[in-house]
């Protein structure tokens, strides 16, 4: 990650001013606005909105697409998240993510075949490949090309570009991953869309995402929530809204339920320090490769989850057969 204390030298953003993708409703209002806290990509100040009527949490303007290349730099941790790179923190994810990837796959054909929607680069699909079926198909698709380059030099098998453009054929998936991507996308409806008309009917799809139902979220959101990640969390989600988003792209609720993580607790932290322009060794404490307030937040965050209030939520749906 860059450094906390780089100076700003980017121009501002050119950007687009947005409404509610659910509802398109433009009554919102406005609950907080902060900086780009962890990469310094602009100078930016982000107005964060919550409409009325759904619920969803939207940045009031977004970066537009042509600026994407900007907003997730080279030095992005989801190009890059290895050993060599995160050490102790990555074995740990590693073996928690896999148990958790195996438990989406059960029930599903020994030839499955499976996509993971966004997937940087590859993390979640090497997962499947170690760990999971051999028979198993796995595919990724991603629109960024650092991110597409990091998974084939490991191996998988991504395609560049969008879901809603994907070479993929129709009704051929069994399942399909959205691990931290839906937050990320202009059009999670049109995204959803896209992936439903990928599934084989009654194939299902897995969505995890920030949660806007949370102390931590109520504690920071008016600056330096870690959820808000500005300016790449472009749409946020509670129970009832991710629940609109799956009626709105005509797939049926499966589940919805929360999961545990403790990097929002660290990542609003770490921006109330680098928004109070505290030492770097300080900052450093509160980041992805710091195993002790990880540990820290994971043990606060599982008790949450204990009441259905983790870190994340999950949604389950399925294409009806």
């Amino acid at each position: 990650m860059s450094s906390p204390a780089a100076t700003l030298v980017n121009p501002p953003l050119k950007m687009e001013p947005q409404q509610c993708c659910l509802c398109h409703s433009s009554d919102a209002e406005l609950i907080g606005a902060g900086e780009d806290f962890e990469y310094r990509t602009s100078p930016d100040r982000f107005e964060v909105l919550r409409c009325k009527a759904c619920e969803l949490v939207y940045l009031k303007q977004r970066p537009a697409l042509s600026e994407l290349d900007r907003i997730y730099p080279a030095t992005y941790h989801a190009y890059q998240f290895s050993e060599e790179e995160f050490g102790f923190v990555h074995k740990v994810r590693r073996q928690l993510e896999a148990r958790r990837l195996l438990s989406l796959c059960q029930g599903l054909p020994p030839n499955a075949r499976i996509l993971d929607v966004g997937c940087g680069d590859g993390f979640h699909l090497a997962l499947l490949r170690d760990f999971g079926q051999p028979a198993w198909t796995i595919e990724g698709i991603d629109a960024s090309q650092r991110a597409v380059a990091a998974a084939a030099r490991n191996g998988l098998k991504v395609h560049l570009g969008t879901v809603e453009q994907a070479p993929m054929p129709a009704a051929s998936y069994d399942l399909a991953i959205l691990i931290a991507t839906i937050e990320h996308v202009a059009d999670p409806v049109g995204v959803l869309k896209a992936v439903r008309a990928l599934l084989k009917p009654g194939g299902r799809a897995v969505l995890v995402t920030d949660s806007t139902d949370t102390l931590d979220f109520r504690l920071t959101r008016k600056r330096v929530w870690g959820g808000y990640h500005f300016p790449r969390h472009w749409n946020l989600f509670n129970r009832k809204s991710l629940e609109l988003l799956a009626h709105a792209a005509g797939m049926q609720v499966v589940a919805i339920d929360s999961v545990m993580s403790p990097v929002n607790w660290v990542y609003s932290i770490r921006n109330k320090l680098v928004d109070s322009q505290s030492p770097a060794w300080l900052i450093e404490q509160f980041s992805l490769k710091a195993p002790l307030s990880l540990a820290a937040f994971t043990l606060v965050d599982t008790l949450f989850h204990l009441f259905h209030k983790g870190a994340l939520i999950r949604l389950t749906v399925k294409r009806p057969a």
